[in-house]
């Protein structure tokens, strides 16, 4: 996480830095946004657990549907 914070400090977007996690495209992080699905996955002792990061701007819906279908 530290390297996400300070990467996003250095673009002026320092309260992005979770976002970061799984937003990896230069275009996404630059406008702030989600474009492409990403996931991650991973577990602990009792769960799976599945993060899905998908599109919310209208002008990447289509990108959400297709990764979710």
């Amino acid at each position: 996480i530290e390297k996400f914070e300070k990467e996003a400090a250095e673009l002026g977007k320092g309260s992005f830095k979770y976002a970061w996690v799984l937003d990896k495209l230069k275009a996404e992080r630059e406008r702030g946004i989600t474009i492409d699905i990403a996931l991650w996955k991973f577990e602990t002792p009792k769960y799976f657990v599945t993060v899905i990061d998908a599109p919310g701007h209208r002008d990447f819906i289509k990108n959400m549907i297709t990764g979710t279908s």
